[in-house]
């Protein structure tokens, strides 16, 4: 008979959308042995078994952030935190954390920080250029906004990347200019000409970095998760940087790589050096690559068939690629075997991306089970919806856009587009998979807040925005467990607790199926993380 190394019991275990709820679970190598009663369970455990008293607290599948950017987030945890929830509600708190740093650096080094949501500053603008200036005149400072896809640069980061009043704005990107001169705003691809002129991090240091994201992420109940654009940092060094820590069996988490495929980045590279779809090594996978369409919905970046309601009365958004180019690197990547993992937020550009996908079936390479997803897939028709449902695409949403962004996409938007955002529920009646997310650092990774959202459509201020869309608690667990194993082809690995499954499970602080609907936004915290059957983070109380 085989007995368990470990006993969870004491409390409710959601096992699966379908599966329910049990009392108690056993755990033996690595995954899960049986599921049941409290006494079918006792019967499994021998003289060295471990038991964990749940104390009445609620166990679910080990959470799977589908969508983020895991190196990324570990570089932001060591640079200028500038994020709402941080402090961040004025222009004048923003430059007092630059001036502090400032301070410490010697002139010419660099300073970088993210985070701000300039619709949540007393002054609902961005910083300028010249208020940069008086407070870093020695240094060259680079700040982006909490969506990653507008920065705000100083004129010694301007000079050093050859960026004068006359430059033009690159194809795809925008330098700003205000009554001809600088603003200091950069966006979409105008933010990589300074970006490309921040010295590298180091092997080393990227390898940090992922763990020190990996470790937080363990600590919020995330035993997976997919980072969203490998290579667009630093390059084929990511991918290196991954690859040593996995192969020494030190990465953290479960990961699954999406490689950054956009003109400027590794993906035909990363092809010719082995990374492709199916590698594995130890908790690190490769499965998509990544193509930017558009931007953001509340950097008034993301491509629209109809024009913001904010700002300027003809601004319908960018577009990276011609329809052209996208469809040609479409098939390109789909040929290659890659599953496609696109970011598309506003209409116009899942149309673009929708599209392009489905030109590039064919009867020798069908997309058919391939399981492509467009990423965010913000604001779409219901045509678009039942095209991505018989084509197998799955979006991939970030539930924390409504809770931070929300209000902000109903003054940019407009009321109608705002409450259409993000669809859940007809995802989910549609037959799609949509895998929740934070897209993080460019929202928090607070899963709790995520979930919050999915069942409540609120946003941070108590809005409700497209409260047809909720979800109950339990589909909202499946959409962070489930469906991201899903969309990463590991549905048959983890998402469920279910014998012969890995036993990764997230051990919370109270029951979320049952607690007041606030209370999983304000109290609700993971106390335990176990990844294949090791308990890998405990809460110290």
């Amino acid at each position: 008979m085989k007995y368990a190394d470990l006993v969870l019991s004491g409390g409710r275990i959601f096992c699966g959308l379908n599966e329910g709820f049990v009392e108690a679970l056993a755990i033996a190598d690595g995954k899960v042995l049986a599921t049941g009663t409290a006494a079918e369970i006792k019967a499994l455990a021998g003289d060295t078994t471990r038991h964990i008293d749940l104390q009445g607290r609620v166990a679910v599948p080990g959470l799977n952030d589908a969508h983020m950017h895991l190196l990324m987030l570990g570089v932001a945890m060591n640079e200028i935190n500038l994020r709402p929830e941080s402090g961040v509600r004025s222009l004048e708190e923003i430059f007092k954390r630059i001036t502090d740093v400032v301070a410490q650096k010697p002139a010419g080094e660099w300073v970088c920080g993210g985070g701000y949501d300039h619709y949540e500053l007393t002054e609902q603008r961005h910083p300028t250029i010249e208020e940069l200036d008086a407070i870093a005149p020695d240094h060259p400072v680079y700040i982006t906004r909490t969506c990653g896809h507008v920065g705000i640069a100083n004129s010694a980061a301007m000079r050093l990347a050859g960026i004068h009043h006359d430059t033009p704005s690159p194809s795809g990107g925008l330098i700003e200019k205000r009554n001809g001169k600088l603003s200091g705003l950069l966006a979409e691809s105008g933010m990589r000409v300074v970006t490309d002129k921040i010295p590298p991090l180091s092997r080393e240091e990227l390898k940090a970095a992922i763990t020190r994201a990996a470790e937080f992420m363990l600590s919020q109940g995330f035993t997976s998760v997919m980072d969203a654009a490998v290579g667009m940092g630093y390059g084929m060094e990511e991918l290196h940087a991954y690859e040593e820590l996995a192969a020494s069996g030190d990465l953290p988490i479960r990961t699954w790589i999406c490689i950054y495929g956009n003109h400027d980045g590794i993906g035909d590279q990363a092809y010719e050096q082995g990374f492709r779809a199916k590698r594995q090594t130890g908790n690190l996978r490769y499965g998509a690559m990544k193509v930017f369409s558009d931007g953001s919905a509340g950097g008034l970046t993301a491509a629209m068939s109809e024009p913001y309601v904010a700002g300027d009365p003809n601004n319908f958004g960018i577009f990276c690629y011609s329809d052209e180019e996208m469809h040609k690197s479409l098939k390109h990547y789909h040929e290659l075997g890659y599953q496609l993992a696109i970011h598309a937020i506003g209409d116009a550009a899942i149309e673009q991306v929708l599209s392009g996908i489905e030109n590039a079936d064919s009867a020798e390479q069908p997309i058919k089970n391939r399981r492509h997803r467009i990423e965010h897939c913000g604001f779409l028709s219901d045509g678009q919806i039942e095209r991505m449902a018989k084509a197998g695409i799955d979006p991939v949403p970030q539930p924390m856009f409504i809770y931070e962004f929300g209000d902000l996409y109903v003054a940019n938007l407009g009321e109608k587009r705002a409450h259409e955002s993000y669809p859940m529920r007809k995802w989910m009646d549609a037959g799609l998979h949509p895998a929740a997310s934070s897209d993080a650092p460019v929202t928090s990774t607070n899963p709790f807040q995520n979930i919050y959202t999915l069942i409540t459509r609120k946003t941070k201020i108590g809005s409700v925005i497209g409260g047809d869309q909720r979800l109950t608690r339990e589909e909202a667990i499946h959409a962070y467990t489930h469906f991201g194993a899903y969309t990463q082809f590991a549905e048959q690995e983890t998402g469920r607790l279910v014998a012969g499954m890995a036993a990764d499970i997230a051990v919370l602080s109270k029951d979320i199926f049952t607690c007041d609907e606030e209370e999983i936004r304000t109290d609700v915290v993971c106390d335990m993380t176990v990844l294949d059957g090791k308990v890998v983070f405990e809460r110290q109380v």
